[in-house]
């Protein structure tokens, strides 16, 4: 008993003399979760219902296939659900739903998961990830995003912070300069676009930047995130429901796209990211789905100093698009050079056109590309790489591009059968295709090699190397 009392007292006594160990926040090796609750008018998901570490997350809901497109005979499984919350440490996210969760995949395999009914499912998150919860493939899933704790939030009277605290604002456009940054609190949603033009800029913050209330192409501007400058970066926002492309850096160098979470698809030409005659482009921890392309690489302005793309990253990043590519190299691309190009640790959960488009035209060099560390869900589709210097109608100057110094490392596409086709053609002796190697890529468990029946080379295809040596 004395013992007892002797310690209930030494605890009382650590408490007044170190309160900050007793209080509510959870010391260093517990979870802790960041939730912030929506803004009152925003129409909720009553799909699901998360909570994460006893902390309800509001579900958002994201649409797909506005008109004109809903009659089109396009089908992307109907509109979708989203939530954001913030973590550290390990955390156990319970997910209820009215529907069966009983076959419910989640992609990537990023978290552990157990089923504990048909209607429950118990997801551990070991560390940040952005995940698609699928309880029947692409109909109306869940993407959960699990950020890491927000650091560096600004002070919202500081001089150049453009601030929007929790609720709906109809903002339209939001113009920003150079020192300026653009501060989007958790449970904001603003609509409207965002033009930073200058040099040091910041967008950040963990609210949802919306377009939903514009048609096809009918924004307040060419399209959502328009960087102009030098040292840009956009962190950690939700860009939902874009009318046109969603990030473009033209004639810009050293921007970072960081924790950008795209939930799209509900118009075309709502590419993810388009780097535009830039250099220095890195994306990274990001979950991008898109109708049009996730990644398209362009080179359309030939009046600035430094019309080339150049050093571009894109990795550590899920990846899904309705309609079109994973990623396009050399459509509308009148720069010289695309080069340095290096994609890597990526999941592509879901694709319908070719994963891998490289096709430049108009002369210009694509080269120097390197694709590493890529897990693909197939799900049955006819093509998986093309590289083809090529002619099209977007381009002013009628003339294929080259190809030169390509490599594909430890790619790996499972799932559904499929053609799955490797395609490698030059336009002719000078517009060729060359010095291109496949290192351990993986189709549905068989290495590809010379003889695989998915690899197709046509004319003008030199240097062409396997792992195998041969």
């Amino acid at each position: 008993m004395r013992f007892l009392i002797f310690q209930t007292l030494s605890v009382a006594i650590l408490c007044f003399v170190l309160p900050e160990k007793c209080s509510s926040e959870p010391v260093s090796g517990m979870a802790k979760v960041v939730v912030a609750r929506a803004p009152e008018g925003e129409v909720l998901s009553t799909d699901y219902e998360v909570i994460a570490e006893g902390k309800k997350v509001d579900v958002y809901t994201s649409r797909v296939l506005d008109a004109p497109f809903a009659d089109k005979g396009f089908d992307y499984g109907g509109n979708y659900s989203f939530a954001n919350f913030d973590m550290d440490g390990k955390v156990t996210v319970k997910i209820t739903s009215k529907r069966s969760l009983a076959s419910t995949i989640v992609r990537p395999e990023a978290v552990k998961i157990v089923h504990p009914d048909e209607h429950t499912l118990l997801l551990t998150f070991e560390r940040p990830a952005k995940v698609s919860v699928e309880p029947d493939g692409k109909k109306s899933p869940l993407l959960l995003f699990a950020n890491p704790l927000e650091v560096d939030r600004p002070d919202r009277n500081a001089s150049g912070v453009v601030f929007f605290g929790p609720g709906i604002h109809k903002s339209t456009r939001i113009t920003l300069g150079s020192g300026q940054t653009l501060y989007l609190a958790d449970g904001a949603v603003v609509k409207g676009v965002v033009i930073a033009h200058g040099n040091n800029i910041r967008i950040t913050g963990r609210g949802i930047l919306d377009g939903s209330d514009w048609g096809w192409g009918k924004g307040p501007n060419g399209n959502m995130v328009d960087i102009c400058g030098t040292n840009v970066e956009v962190s950690g926002i939700t860009i939902r429901g874009a009318f046109s492309w969603t990030i473009v850096p033209r004639n810009s160098s050293h921007v970072t796209i960081r924790n950008v979470k795209l939930c799209g698809s509900r118009v075309q030409n709502d590419d993810g990211i388009d780097p535009c005659n830039s250099q220095d482009v890195l994306m990274t921890d990001c979950f991008f789905r898109t109708d049009d392309d996730c990644v398209a690489l362009k080179g359309l302005d030939l009046a600035v100093p430094n019309n080339n793309v150049e050093r571009i990253t894109i990795e550590n990043s899920v990846l899904w698009c309705d309609r079109a590519r994973i990623f396009l190299l050399g459509h509308e691309s009148r720069a010289a050079f695309m080069r340095q190009i290096n994609i890597r640790n990526l999941d592509v959960i879901h694709f319908t056109m070719t994963c891998f488009l490289f096709e430049p035209g108009e002369d210009m060099h694509l080269e120097q590309v390197n694709v590493q560390d890529i897990r693909i869900n197939g799900e049955g589709q006819r093509e998986f790489i093309r590289l083809k210097p090529t002619i099209n109608q977007y381009m002013h100057k009628q003339t294929p591009g080259y190809i030169s110094d390509v490599a594909f490392k430890n790619i790996a596409i499972s799932g559904k059968a499929g053609e799955y086709l490797v395609q490698l053609q030059g336009a002719n002796a000078e517009h060729n295709v060359q010095n291109v190697r496949f290192d351990n890529v993986m189709i549905l468990g068989q290495p590809l090699t010379r003889e695989s029946k998915q690899l197709q080379v046509g004319n003008e295809v030199q240097n062409l190397k396997f792992e195998d040596k041969k």
